[in-house]
Parts: structure tokens; sequence; C-alpha cells
């Protein structure tokens, strides 16, 4: 087995940092949802730019008297879809899974001014699994990671995620490493 085929290994508490972040705690895994989330609005968006050039195109042809309302309303339209793909991008971008030492973070961002928060401490996490459903998640490798907990506060479903066995191995290697040096109840 040659060197460049064995999975690299990166420690990124030096180089990720998080408001909030404990001064004793690492950052194990930073994870986006994969780009497939972002599927129904893309497909959103390709409507819209379909249905504000068919009128300006139609004039173009037909009524060229209009040519000047159809291009303003073409331009307005490409305006709108440009401010629903960077509010729908930004949802996407922003939202991060963080599994540091002791925790898991869960950052849901929902446009520019809406962000929900999850922290989940890895000594309460019961079990990780993961599904991957359907001939694209199996095709491109992405899947549905669920945190079941001890404390009863709900599972975390963490979507789309990018090679979802090996962020389940990520979680569980922290939640043992993370039980094997808490320190003992009396």
């Amino acid at each position: 087995m040659s060197e460049h085929s064995k999975p690299v290994k990166r420690d990124l508490s030096h180089s990720r940092q998080f408001p909030g972040q404990h001064d004793d705690e690492k950052v194990l895994a930073v994870v986006r949802q994969f780009i497939v989330a972002l599927r129904h609005q893309i497909v959103i968006g390709g409507m819209v730019i379909v249905l504000v050039m068919l009128p300006w195109s139609l004039s173009n042809n037909f009524a060229t008297g209009l040519v000047g309302i159809t291009t303003n309303f073409m331009l307005l339209g490409f305006l709108a879809f440009f401010g629903y793909a960077l509010w729908q991008w930004a949802s996407w971008y922003y939202s991060v899974f963080i599994l540091t030492s002791s925790r898991l973070i869960v950052i849901k961002q929902r446009g520019f001014f809406n962000r929900q928060v999850s922290e989940l401490a890895l000594n309460n996490v019961q079990s990780v699994n993961y599904h991957i459903n359907g001939f694209n998640a199996s095709v491109f490798g992405y899947g549905n990671v669920r945190v079941q907990t001890l404390s009863g506060s709900g599972d975390l479903d963490l979507n789309f995620v990018h090679h979802p066995a090996v962020f389940q191995q990520q979680i569980l290697s922290a939640v043992h490493a993370h039980g094997s040096t808490a320190e003992p109840t009396s």
C-alpha cells in the first residue's frame, strides 16, 4: 500500500476557531451539507429565468414596441433571481455541523437574519446512525446522520451529509475518546 492511498487525518484544532469555543476544546470536524441540498432551489431559479426571459423573447419577435417594457421586466426578474440565489446560498453555506472534542454543534442558517444553534454534549450521545436513501444519494455519496441522545431532548438529524459513514465514525470516535477521558462521578 503506497503512502498516497492512506487517508489523511487532519488536526483542525489550530486552524479552525468559532465563537463560543472553549479553551480546552479541539475542533475535530466541520461538515457542511452536500451541495445537492440546493437542488430544489436550483430548479426554481431555472424556472424563474425562463419565465422572465419568455416575455422579452416574444416581444423581440412579435411585438417590437414592447421591447423596452419587457427588457425592464427581464432585468427585474434577474435581480429577483440573484437575490433569491444569494439568500439560498447563504442559508446553505452558513449551515454547518461542528464536531469538537466535547460537543456536537449544529448551526442552521435561514437567509441572512435567522440562525438556530443546537448543541449536544458528547456524553449525552446514545447512538449514531446514518441512512443513505435512493439512487442519487448512493451515486453522489450523501445521506442523513441521526444522533440519538440519552437526555430525551430529541434526536439530532443532520441531513444531506457528504460521506455520512465517515462523519458517523468521527462522531463515534469522539464520543469514545471523550468517554475515556471523562472523570468518573462519585
